[in-house]
């Protein structure tokens, strides 16, 4: 008998990373039981129910609304603390003393990649409900425009948010491939992004969301980019690493869960409980592939 959504299919609940992921991972975590309090960060797109014909689950960007609410209410039932990323890299840098005035606390943090305006007229109320915030990244050339052919937050939409206690930060200007840009546009990027959201929001902004599949095997690239946001002034980052958020991590490079419509119960408690954690040894092995035999 198998734990589903509603419009779930077949290939949603065949899919290869979620039977490792059960399977497999959920028992070698138990046993290694990793040391140290790690905080699940939930990386969603668009709250929607846009058809995504031809894609693999993992990679889907859509969460249909009826299972974003169910993600919220899980979190809500299993009594998780939704908190910003600020909250997260303080909570896991305080030192042993604090570490076990938490013992039992269980954390969070929600983002949504591409400020899509689905996040204000979907995801918004639903977080409302269950009196939850996230982080929203924008590419702020796209700030009431297309992207991807759907239709961005407006600045308007950006200030109500931030009146309600939600989070926003950068996701660049243009949305572009960074590390194939030379080293002045990718500065350029971060920086005309920062200034546009803190020009309209009225107050400084220190969170930043890197776009596409971020390239963790390109030391030098990495290197670079950790330079300019530091003088950018960002604190904290996000990316497409998969993984639970650990003190050992670079704050400005915090791992991250994708999530989508195609997570049903089952799936959506093992990545927070960290089963889903081993994905990134195939994830990382994919991307050094792709660098070796230049596939990219």
């Amino acid at each position: 008998m198998c734990i589903c959504l509603k419009g779930q299919t077949l290939e949603d609940m065949n899919r290869l990373d979620r039977f490792l992921t059960l399977s497999l991972f959920r028992p070698l975590s138990i046993l290694l039981q990793h040391k140290g309090l790690r905080i699940p960060i939930l990386m969603y797109h668009s709250v929607s129910s846009d058809r995504e014909e031809g894609i693999h689950p993992y990679y889907k960007v859509a969460t249909a609304a009826s299972v974003f609410d169910e993600h919220m209410k899980f979190l809500a039932g299993q009594a998780y603390q939704v908190i910003n990323l600020d909250m997260a890299v303080d909570i896991l840098n305080r030192n042993g003393d604090h570490e076990k005035q938490n013992v039992g606390a269980k954390y969070a943090v929600i983002t949504f990649d591409d400020g899509y305006q689905d996040y204000y007229t979907q995801a918004f109320p639903i977080l409302e409900r269950y009196k939850f915030t996230a982080t929203v990244f924008l590419p702020t050339d796209y700030i009431g425009r297309s992207f991807k052919e759907k239709l961005c937050l407006t600045w308007n939409q950006v200030r109500e948010l931030r009146r309600y206690g939600h989070y926003i930060g950068s996701h660049t200007a243009t949305h572009p491939q960074l590390q194939k840009l030379p080293r002045m546009v990718v500065r350029e990027e971060l920086r005309s992004s920062k200034k546009q959201i803190e020009d309209a929001l009225g107050e400084p902004i220190s969170a930043f969301s890197y776009p596409f599949r971020f390239p963790e095997q390109d030391r030098k690239f990495v290197d670079l980019l950790k330079d300019e946001m530091k003088s950018a002034g960002y604190k904290v980052g996000v990316t497409t690493i998969i993984g639970r958020a650990d003190a050992g991590i670079e704050p400005l490079f915090l791992k991250r869960l994708p999530a989508n419509s195609s997570d049903d119960p089952a799936l959506l408690e093992a990545k927070l409980k960290g089963s889903y954690d081993l994905m990134h040894v195939a994830q990382y092995a994919a991307k050094s592939a792709k660098k070796i035999f230049r596939l990219d």
